[in-house]
Protein backbone atom coordinates (compact mmCIF):
# COMPACT_ATOMS: atom_id res chain seq x y z
CA UNK A 1 0.00 0.00 0.00
CA UNK A 2 1.31 3.71 -0.65
CA UNK A 3 0.09 6.79 0.38
CA UNK A 4 1.01 9.66 -1.18
CA UNK A 5 0.27 13.19 0.72
CA UNK A 6 -0.67 16.27 -0.80
CA UNK A 7 1.96 18.87 -1.95
CA UNK A 8 1.08 21.02 1.29
CA UNK A 9 1.04 18.64 3.83
CA UNK A 10 3.54 19.23 6.72
CA UNK A 11 5.71 17.20 8.49
CA UNK A 12 3.18 16.70 11.67
CA UNK A 13 0.67 15.42 9.20
CA UNK A 14 3.11 12.68 7.71
CA UNK A 15 3.99 11.78 11.25
CA UNK A 16 0.03 11.21 12.15
CA UNK A 17 -0.06 9.01 8.96
CA UNK A 18 3.23 6.85 9.79
CA UNK A 19 1.85 6.59 13.78
CA UNK A 20 -1.45 5.24 12.83
CA UNK A 21 0.64 2.62 10.22
CA UNK A 22 3.01 1.41 13.58
CA UNK A 23 0.12 1.28 15.60
CA UNK A 24 -1.47 -1.49 13.34
CA UNK A 25 2.32 -3.25 13.91
CA UNK A 26 3.05 -2.23 10.02
CA UNK A 27 6.33 -0.59 8.60
CA UNK A 28 6.31 2.61 7.58
CA UNK A 29 8.67 4.30 4.80
CA UNK A 30 8.34 8.02 4.54
CA UNK A 31 9.77 8.41 0.71
CA UNK A 32 10.55 12.41 -0.05
CA UNK A 33 10.07 13.05 -3.39
CA UNK A 34 10.25 16.36 -5.73
CA UNK A 35 7.34 17.63 -4.94
CA UNK A 36 5.56 15.89 -2.36
CA UNK A 37 6.37 12.95 0.34
CA UNK A 38 4.60 9.76 -0.13
CA UNK A 39 4.72 6.75 2.61
CA UNK A 40 5.02 2.66 2.07
CA UNK A 41 3.40 0.47 4.30
CA UNK A 42 5.27 -2.94 4.39
CA UNK A 43 3.63 -6.19 6.42
CA UNK A 44 0.27 -7.70 6.25
CA UNK A 45 -1.61 -4.56 5.28
CA UNK A 46 -4.10 -7.13 3.75
CA UNK A 47 -5.91 -6.70 7.63
CA UNK A 48 -5.53 -2.69 7.05
CA UNK A 49 -8.79 -0.94 5.27
CA UNK A 50 -7.70 2.12 2.75
CA UNK A 51 -10.15 3.86 4.40
CA UNK A 52 -8.33 4.54 7.18
CA UNK A 53 -5.75 6.90 5.98
CA UNK A 54 -7.91 8.33 3.41
CA UNK A 55 -9.98 11.13 5.53
CA UNK A 56 -6.36 11.75 7.41
CA UNK A 57 -5.47 15.55 6.92
CA UNK A 58 -2.55 16.04 4.80
CA UNK A 59 -3.66 12.82 2.20
CA UNK A 60 -4.13 12.70 -1.75
CA UNK A 61 -4.56 9.14 -1.84
CA UNK A 62 -4.37 5.68 -1.15
CA UNK A 63 -3.07 3.60 -3.81
CA UNK A 64 -2.90 -0.91 -3.27
CA UNK A 65 0.40 -1.84 -4.32
CA UNK A 66 -0.09 -4.32 -7.43
CA UNK A 67 3.57 -6.38 -7.03
CA UNK A 68 5.17 -8.71 -4.45
CA UNK A 69 7.42 -6.32 -4.04
CA UNK A 70 7.19 -2.89 -2.86
CA UNK A 71 9.73 -0.79 -1.83
CA UNK A 72 12.04 -1.58 -4.87
CA UNK A 73 8.98 -0.64 -7.11
CA UNK A 74 8.44 2.52 -9.03
CA UNK A 75 4.85 2.54 -7.26
CA UNK A 76 6.84 2.98 -4.11
CA UNK A 77 9.61 5.32 -5.86
CA UNK A 78 9.26 6.56 -9.12
CA UNK A 79 12.23 8.16 -9.83
CA UNK A 80 16.07 6.39 -10.54
CA UNK A 81 17.83 5.92 -7.31
CA UNK A 82 20.62 7.58 -7.39
CA UNK A 83 23.64 7.37 -4.60
CA UNK A 84 26.87 8.25 -3.69
CA UNK A 85 29.50 6.24 -2.28
CA UNK A 86 32.55 7.23 -1.18
CA UNK A 87 31.81 10.34 -3.82
CA UNK A 88 31.37 7.88 -6.41
CA UNK A 89 28.07 8.49 -8.08
CA UNK A 90 25.82 5.43 -8.63
CA UNK A 91 22.80 5.51 -10.51
CA UNK A 92 21.33 8.30 -12.87
CA UNK A 93 23.27 9.57 -16.40
CA UNK A 94 26.82 8.29 -14.73
CA UNK A 95 28.44 5.31 -15.58
CA UNK A 96 30.04 3.05 -12.68
CA UNK A 97 32.90 1.26 -13.83
CA UNK A 98 34.13 -1.55 -10.77
CA UNK A 99 37.49 -3.50 -11.80
CA UNK A 100 39.95 -5.32 -10.57
CA UNK A 101 40.92 -9.19 -9.88
CA UNK A 102 38.77 -11.80 -9.14
CA UNK A 103 40.70 -12.78 -6.25
CA UNK A 104 42.77 -10.51 -3.86
CA UNK A 105 46.36 -12.54 -4.04
CA UNK A 106 48.63 -10.12 -2.30
CA UNK A 107 49.21 -6.76 -1.18
CA UNK A 108 50.99 -5.87 -4.52
CA UNK A 109 49.55 -7.99 -6.87
CA UNK A 110 46.20 -5.62 -5.91
CA UNK A 111 48.01 -2.47 -5.87
CA UNK A 112 49.50 -2.66 -9.21
CA UNK A 113 45.77 -3.40 -10.85
CA UNK A 114 43.96 -0.74 -8.79
CA UNK A 115 46.73 1.68 -10.39
CA UNK A 116 46.36 0.03 -13.88
CA UNK A 117 42.20 0.67 -13.59
CA UNK A 118 42.31 4.32 -12.11
CA UNK A 119 44.94 5.29 -15.08
CA UNK A 120 42.26 4.12 -17.29
CA UNK A 121 39.37 5.80 -15.53
CA UNK A 122 37.62 3.11 -13.56
CA UNK A 123 35.92 4.09 -10.18
CA UNK A 124 35.90 1.26 -7.98
CA UNK A 125 38.22 -1.42 -6.85
CA UNK A 126 36.59 -5.05 -7.28
CA UNK A 127 38.57 -7.82 -5.33
CA UNK A 128 37.36 -10.80 -3.73
CA UNK A 129 38.86 -11.89 -0.11
CA UNK A 130 36.25 -14.73 0.65
CA UNK A 131 35.64 -17.02 -2.62
CA UNK A 132 32.65 -18.62 -3.37
CA UNK A 133 34.35 -21.97 -5.61
CA UNK A 134 32.61 -24.82 -6.77
CA UNK A 135 35.16 -27.24 -5.62
CA UNK A 136 36.34 -27.25 -2.11
CA UNK A 137 40.00 -27.80 -3.46
CA UNK A 138 40.19 -24.23 -5.22
CA UNK A 139 41.59 -20.73 -3.70
CA UNK A 140 39.35 -20.09 -1.25
CA UNK A 141 40.83 -16.58 -0.60
CA UNK A 142 42.98 -15.09 1.62
CA UNK A 143 40.26 -14.06 4.28
CA UNK A 144 40.45 -11.30 6.76
CA UNK A 145 44.02 -10.76 5.02
CA UNK A 146 42.04 -9.85 1.61
CA UNK A 147 40.03 -7.42 3.40
CA UNK A 148 43.27 -5.38 4.90
CA UNK A 149 45.40 -5.36 2.07
CA UNK A 150 41.62 -3.83 -0.12
CA UNK A 151 41.87 -1.68 2.41
CA UNK A 152 45.44 -0.77 2.65
CA UNK A 153 45.38 0.11 -1.22
CA UNK A 154 41.99 2.03 -1.39
CA UNK A 155 43.92 4.61 1.23
CA UNK A 156 47.28 4.62 -1.42
CA UNK A 157 45.17 4.66 -4.75
CA UNK A 158 42.39 6.04 -3.56
CA UNK A 159 39.54 4.06 -4.87
CA UNK A 160 36.61 2.80 -2.88
CA UNK A 161 36.52 -1.12 -2.70
CA UNK A 162 33.63 -3.63 -2.99
CA UNK A 163 33.88 -7.42 -1.94
CA UNK A 164 31.53 -10.06 -0.85
CA UNK A 165 30.16 -11.52 2.23
CA UNK A 166 29.66 -15.38 1.73
CA UNK A 167 27.76 -15.20 5.25
CA UNK A 168 26.98 -13.49 8.76
CA UNK A 169 29.93 -15.01 10.07
CA UNK A 170 31.97 -12.58 7.61
CA UNK A 171 29.31 -9.61 7.10
CA UNK A 172 30.95 -7.01 10.07
CA UNK A 173 34.27 -7.58 8.62
CA UNK A 174 33.13 -7.04 5.16
CA UNK A 175 31.87 -3.91 6.03
CA UNK A 176 34.32 -2.69 8.26
CA UNK A 177 37.12 -2.44 5.76
CA UNK A 178 35.03 -2.24 2.26
CA UNK A 179 32.64 0.47 0.99
CA UNK A 180 30.48 -1.60 -0.53
CA UNK A 181 29.21 -4.94 0.24
CA UNK A 182 28.38 -7.60 -2.37
CA UNK A 183 26.11 -10.32 -2.01
CA UNK A 184 27.00 -13.09 -4.54
CA UNK A 185 25.04 -15.59 -7.24
CA UNK A 186 25.22 -18.12 -4.88
CA UNK A 187 23.70 -16.16 -1.87
CA UNK A 188 21.10 -14.18 -3.88
CA UNK A 189 18.25 -16.34 -1.74
CA UNK A 190 20.00 -16.46 1.28
CA UNK A 191 17.59 -14.84 3.29
CA UNK A 192 19.39 -14.56 6.64
CA UNK A 193 22.45 -12.82 4.97
CA UNK A 194 20.62 -10.74 3.15
CA UNK A 195 18.74 -9.04 6.37
CA UNK A 196 21.94 -8.35 8.00
CA UNK A 197 22.94 -6.69 5.37
CA UNK A 198 20.31 -4.85 5.25
CA UNK A 199 21.36 -3.71 8.81
CA UNK A 200 25.37 -3.63 7.82
CA UNK A 201 25.53 0.11 7.15
CA UNK A 202 26.67 0.03 3.79
CA UNK A 203 25.61 0.02 0.50
CA UNK A 204 24.97 -3.24 -0.99
CA UNK A 205 25.62 -5.04 -4.43
CA UNK A 206 23.22 -8.08 -5.00
CA UNK A 207 24.06 -10.16 -8.05
CA UNK A 208 21.23 -12.39 -9.55
CA UNK A 209 21.00 -15.85 -9.07
CA UNK A 210 21.94 -18.43 -11.40
CA UNK A 211 18.54 -19.89 -12.08
CA UNK A 212 16.58 -16.45 -10.51
CA UNK A 213 13.70 -14.99 -12.57
CA UNK A 214 13.77 -10.93 -12.03
CA UNK A 215 11.24 -11.17 -9.92
CA UNK A 216 12.93 -13.52 -7.63
CA UNK A 217 15.73 -10.82 -8.15
CA UNK A 218 13.52 -8.00 -6.60
CA UNK A 219 11.99 -9.94 -3.73
CA UNK A 220 15.70 -10.29 -2.57
CA UNK A 221 16.73 -6.78 -2.88
CA UNK A 222 13.15 -6.33 -0.68
CA UNK A 223 14.36 -8.41 1.80
CA UNK A 224 17.64 -5.88 2.01
CA UNK A 225 15.09 -2.58 1.86
CA UNK A 226 13.08 -3.61 4.25
CA UNK A 227 15.40 -3.62 7.04
CA UNK A 228 16.13 0.18 6.68
CA UNK A 229 19.07 -0.30 3.76
CA UNK A 230 17.65 1.85 0.63
CA UNK A 231 21.23 2.17 -1.35
CA UNK A 232 20.84 -1.35 -3.21
CA UNK A 233 22.87 -2.22 -6.78
CA UNK A 234 21.34 -4.96 -8.37
CA UNK A 235 23.51 -7.15 -10.75
CA UNK A 236 23.56 -9.28 -13.91
CA UNK A 237 25.52 -11.77 -14.00
CA UNK A 238 24.42 -13.86 -16.88
CA UNK A 239 21.83 -17.01 -16.30
CA UNK A 240 22.56 -20.65 -16.45
CA UNK A 241 21.13 -22.18 -20.17
CA UNK A 242 22.00 -24.93 -22.49
CA UNK A 243 24.61 -22.42 -24.30
CA UNK A 244 28.27 -24.07 -24.39
CA UNK A 245 30.16 -21.20 -25.83
CA UNK A 246 29.99 -19.25 -22.71
CA UNK A 247 30.07 -19.87 -19.19
CA UNK A 248 26.68 -17.87 -18.55
CA UNK A 249 24.45 -15.93 -21.05
CA UNK A 250 24.37 -12.81 -19.90
CA UNK A 251 20.43 -11.92 -20.21
CA UNK A 252 20.70 -8.15 -21.51
CA UNK A 253 16.65 -8.15 -21.36
CA UNK A 254 16.33 -8.56 -18.03
CA UNK A 255 18.41 -4.74 -17.26
CA UNK A 256 15.17 -2.82 -19.15
CA UNK A 257 13.00 -4.94 -17.73
CA UNK A 258 13.94 -3.79 -13.99
CA UNK A 259 14.42 -0.30 -14.99
CA UNK A 260 10.70 -0.54 -16.02
CA UNK A 261 9.38 -1.29 -12.59
CA UNK A 262 12.21 -0.62 -10.24
CA UNK A 263 13.99 2.81 -9.55
CA UNK A 264 17.17 0.48 -8.00
CA UNK A 265 20.17 1.07 -10.38
CA UNK A 266 21.49 -2.41 -11.91
CA UNK A 267 24.97 -3.05 -13.63
CA UNK A 268 26.34 -6.14 -15.59
CA UNK A 269 29.06 -8.54 -14.86
CA UNK A 270 29.82 -9.68 -18.12
CA UNK A 271 33.32 -11.28 -16.86
CA UNK A 272 31.06 -13.69 -15.35
CA UNK A 273 28.29 -14.11 -18.45
CA UNK A 274 31.19 -14.71 -20.80
CA UNK A 275 33.69 -16.51 -18.96
CA UNK A 276 36.10 -15.68 -21.72
CA UNK A 277 38.85 -12.86 -22.33
CA UNK A 278 37.19 -12.06 -25.71
CA UNK A 279 33.95 -11.66 -25.43
CA UNK A 280 33.95 -9.26 -22.88
CA UNK A 281 34.44 -6.11 -24.54
CA UNK A 282 31.12 -6.86 -26.80
CA UNK A 283 28.86 -7.97 -23.72
CA UNK A 284 30.27 -4.88 -21.61
CA UNK A 285 28.76 -2.66 -24.47
CA UNK A 286 25.88 -4.90 -25.20
CA UNK A 287 25.06 -4.57 -21.83
CA UNK A 288 25.57 -0.60 -21.45
CA UNK A 289 23.28 -0.02 -24.92
CA UNK A 290 20.52 -1.82 -22.96
CA UNK A 291 20.72 0.74 -20.28
CA UNK A 292 22.99 -0.62 -17.39
CA UNK A 293 24.03 1.91 -14.89
CA UNK A 294 27.62 0.48 -14.81
CA UNK A 295 29.80 -2.36 -15.14
CA UNK A 296 31.74 -5.18 -12.80
CA UNK A 297 34.50 -6.08 -14.71
CA UNK A 298 38.16 -8.52 -13.96
CA UNK A 299 41.33 -7.31 -14.60
CA UNK A 300 44.27 -8.60 -14.03
CA UNK A 301 47.58 -8.12 -15.02
CA UNK A 302 49.07 -12.30 -15.32
CA UNK A 303 46.23 -13.81 -15.78
CA UNK A 304 48.09 -16.50 -16.74
CA UNK A 305 49.14 -16.73 -12.80
CA UNK A 306 45.73 -15.93 -11.64
CA UNK A 307 44.52 -17.64 -8.39
CA UNK A 308 41.04 -17.98 -10.16
CA UNK A 309 39.20 -16.91 -13.40
CA UNK A 310 42.14 -15.97 -14.97
CA UNK A 311 40.98 -16.78 -18.31
CA UNK A 312 37.65 -14.31 -18.00
CA UNK A 313 40.18 -11.20 -16.64
CA UNK A 314 41.03 -8.34 -18.88
CA UNK A 315 44.50 -7.53 -19.54
CA UNK A 316 45.47 -4.09 -19.04
CA UNK A 317 45.10 -3.60 -22.59
CA UNK A 318 41.84 -4.70 -23.08
CA UNK A 319 40.39 -2.78 -19.89
CA UNK A 320 41.79 0.30 -21.55
CA UNK A 321 40.21 -0.91 -25.18
CA UNK A 322 36.59 -1.21 -22.81
CA UNK A 323 37.23 2.06 -21.53
CA UNK A 324 37.82 3.70 -24.79
CA UNK A 325 35.26 2.27 -26.43
CA UNK A 326 32.36 3.38 -23.44
CA UNK A 327 33.77 6.95 -24.08
CA UNK A 328 32.56 6.73 -26.98
CA UNK A 329 29.24 4.99 -26.69
CA UNK A 330 28.18 7.06 -23.44
CA UNK A 331 27.61 10.33 -25.47
CA UNK A 332 25.16 8.10 -28.27
CA UNK A 333 23.10 6.81 -25.05
CA UNK A 334 22.89 10.47 -23.19
CA UNK A 335 25.05 9.12 -20.44
CA UNK A 336 28.44 10.00 -18.74
CA UNK A 337 31.51 8.54 -18.23
CA UNK A 338 32.75 10.48 -14.97
CA UNK A 339 35.80 11.39 -13.96
CA UNK A 340 36.71 11.40 -10.41
CA UNK A 341 39.01 13.87 -8.89
CA UNK A 342 40.42 10.97 -6.00
CA UNK A 343 43.53 11.08 -4.45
Amino acid sequence: MLIVMKMDADAKQVEAVVEVVEERGLKAHPIAGAQRTAIGITGNIGIVEPALFQDMPGVLEVIQVSHPYKLVSREFHQEDSVFEVAGVKIGGTDLVIMAGPCSVESYEQTLEIAKIIKANGAHILRGGAFKPRTSPYSFQGLGREGLEILARVRQEVGLPVITEALDIDVLDEVAEFTDIVQIGARNMQNFTLLKRAGRCGRPVLLKRGMSATVTELLLAAEYVMDQGNEQVVLCERGIRTFADHTRNTLDVAAIPAVHRISHLPIIADPSHAAGYRDKVVPLSLAALAGGSDGLLVEVHDHPDRALSDGGQALLPAGFKELMDEIRGLAPVLNRRLPEYATS
